[in-house]
């Protein structure tokens, strides 16, 4: 199926949302590149920010609350609940593995007074751990706030459910409905975008040459694990889903979604969780690109909600494209 050339096109669409971004992007780096000396919280004052992470999660937990309870069944919004449960079900797991697999090597929690003090279970994320033997090696189980998975939890169905609101009411005239041919009509789902893989190439390949410029430059050595694990998670599904969403897509939605999740990152981690220590980086997994006007704040935090909210609707639409068609899910996926 083409997506489309001209005006108004769902490709046309895809490209005037990169535009805005870039075009808010790009004045606002050049403005923080020009800070150099980072605001600093005063660190001597005992408990600067008691249960701060904790609550905090309501950022996430008031628009489920509100969008779910009330915004959904006020305006008759008709959510696909089947979709919107596999939706989570995909996605969900990506948030738990990076706790899970990867907190004790990209993360830091400095602060624990910040949290509830609840652990939850990840390899080797905490001082106080158990090491399990087995054979051929030994597994180090250790914790990360409880936060930490609730946050990733919360934030997928936040922009889950924004995105269906906003598609299916506030910008509904922009809506592919489910019974049109263009969302019921195609042959297989999972179709090979080589751009995806190309440019998961080319940043990973960018990712690499900034970190190797920062460990020349600063003497150290390091990897960007954090940035390649990004790419990975948002470009491979990208790279055989995005030609069967990119028509469906409502993109002025997308759009809309995308710039709430971004400030509403933006203020949980440039203002509260880095400069208070409800968590932190580790810098030699992060690829050397540090916004020091916001307290050396990697550009890895900035980037995960962009392709947070760019996996979950691709995801979504879809899977509501495979449940619209009827089709058992080998044949709509892989074709008949």
């Amino acid at each position: 199926m083409d997506v489309g050339r001209g005006a108004g096109s769902p490709r046309s669409s895809f490209l005037t949302v990169l535009l805005v971004l870039a075009m808010l992007v790009g004045p606002a780096a050049l403005t923080l590149h020009r800070v150099r000396v980072p605001a600093v919280v005063d660190v001597a004052y005992p408990n600067p920010s008691p249960y701060g992470y904790s609550v905090s999660l309501l950022l996430f937990i008031v628009p489920i609350v509100v969008i779910g309870w009330w915004l959904v069944p006020r305006d008759d919004v008709k959510i696909s609940k089947k979709s919107f449960v596999l939706t989570m079900a995909a996605l969900i797991p990506v948030g738990v593995a990076l706790d899970f697999f990867f907190a004790h090597r990209f993360l830091t929690f400095p602060n624990p007074a910040a949290t509830l003090g609840i652990p939850a279970p990840a390899l080797g994320a905490c001082t106080k751990c158990h090491i399990f033997v087995g054979s051929p090696t030994h597994i180090l189980i250790g914790s990360v706030p409880i936060e930490e998975y609730v946050f990733y939890f919360t934030g997928f169905i936040t922009v889950l459910l924004l995105y269906i609101w906003l598609d299916e009411s506030w910008l509904s005239a922009y809506s592919v409905e489910s019974t049109d041919p263009v969302r019921i009509n195609f042959q297989r789902l999972l179709r090979f975008h080589p751009k995806s893989a190309v440019l998961g190439v080319v940043l990973i390949a960018g990712g690499l040459i900034c970190r190797s410029l920062y460990n020349h430059h600063n003497g150290v050595s390091g990897f960007p694990g954090y940035f390649v694990f990004l790419v990975a998670a948002a470009l491979v599904p990208s790279s055989v889903l995005f030609p069967s969403a990119v028509p469906v897509v409502n993109w002025r939605a997308f759009s809309l979604v995308l710039f709430v999740i971004l400030l509403t990152s933006l203020l949980w981690e440039a203002t509260l969780g880095v400069p208070y220590g409800w968590w932190g980086y580790q810098p030699g997994q992060m690829m050397g690109i540090f916004v020091t006007a916001w307290n050396f704040l990697p550009i890895e935090a900035i980037c995960v909600w962009v392709a947070v909210s760019f996996q979950t609707v691709m995801v979504y639409e879809v899977v509501k494209r495979w449940k619209a068609s009827g089709r058992k899910a080998r044949h709509a996926f892989l074709g008949s």
